[in-house]
């Protein structure tokens, strides 16, 4: 299977790029010198392709890098790229609660790119998956970072939703499955097997990398504050505007509902210890190199993050 991966070079994208011959993968990402609105530079690289896994994708906007750019005209792109090239099926990877109308805009740009997917006459399978984690991601390592540098940690609402985080590698494992066609014209959910909450998160880590942690209960308001602040001053947030909201609404259930993965292809993993000690970055807290001034006077922390 010839397969082209936008985003690859993202954290998702590295993963399932890896799962092929290099041989028979190509990547397009801003890093190989691609931006995923050229639609002339995506027809090269979809050319001779059996299929786009459509990875791309933000979780703050930085300067150009917006959701509209990125998420909607990225994805129109991506779709009359596909169609130019002759590839048959785009495989896209969204959120699990992108949805219209809900006053986010991370959430609106997914779900009008699910939309142009659905609508392109082209076969297709949509993976809205939820909060994913691995080496490389933002849940096991932001929160190990978190744990080493404060020992307190602020609950996201005085009531908690939900979250089930779902490992990379199991996420790759149903892309693939939807890369070979097992999945065709299809929006599924892309769940993990455990469910808990952030907070109940948050102790797994600390206790796999040996600190004590005090969870307070805390305002959406204050989340949303430190939220903004995280990304002004960050390279790589602790914590976005857009995963703040996520975090509000819980990451457990489709919105709107999506179809259920066949049983052979639901992840199974639990959020337990080896899990994380398989996502744990290197050791330590945040530090001035994670700080966005740092960038600018040679700090070498943190890029735009992606899926």
């Amino acid at each position: 299977m010839r397969v082209a991966i936008t985003g690859g070079t993202g954290f998702v994208g590295r993963h399932l790029a890896e799962r092929f011959d290099p041989a028979d993968v190509v990547v397009a990402s801003r890093r190989t010198g691609t931006d995923v609105d050229d639609v002339d530079a995506l027809t090269a690289a979809f050319t001779g392709r059996d299929v786009v896994a459509h990875c791309a994708g933000i979780n703050r906007e930085i300067g150009d890098q917006t959701y509209d750019r990125v998420h909607v005209r990225g994805t129109a792109a991506v779709v009359e790229a596909a169609r130019r090239a002759g590839v048959p099926r785009i495989v896209m990877l969204s959120f699990l609660r992108a949805r219209p109308d809900c006053g986010s805009p991370y959430h609106e740009s997914k779900w009008a790119a699910e939309q142009m997917v659905r609508s392109s006459g082209l076969d297709y399978s949509i993976l809205k998956a939820g909060m994913i984690y691995g080496r490389g991601d933002h849940l096991v390592d932001h929160l190990s970072h978190t744990v080493q540098t404060i020992p307190v940690f602020a609950a996201v609402g005085l009531r908690e939703k939900s979250i089930s985080p779902v490992p990379v590698a199991e996420l790759v494992d149903v892309l693939v499955a939807a890369i070979d066609g097992a999945l065709p014209l299809q929006t599924v959910a892309v769940r993990g097997a455990e469910t808990l909450l952030l907070t109940d998160a948050v102790r797994r880590v600390a206790r796999v990398v040996s600190r004590r942690v005090v969870v307070v209960p805390a305002p959406l308001l204050f989340n949303r504050v430190l939220a903004q602040v995280a990304e002004w001053t960050m390279t790589v947030p602790l914590l976005s505007t857009a995963q703040a909201r996520m975090l509000a609404e819980g990451v457990t259930d489709a919105a709107p509902p999506a179809g259920e993965l066949p049983a052979e292809l639901r992840p199974r993993l639990p959020f337990d210890d080896d899990a994380i000690r398989a996502a744990l970055p290197a050791p330590g807290g945040f530090g001035w190199s994670d700080l966005r001034i740092s960038r600018r006077r040679g700090g070498r922390r943190g890029s735009p993050a992606t899926r």
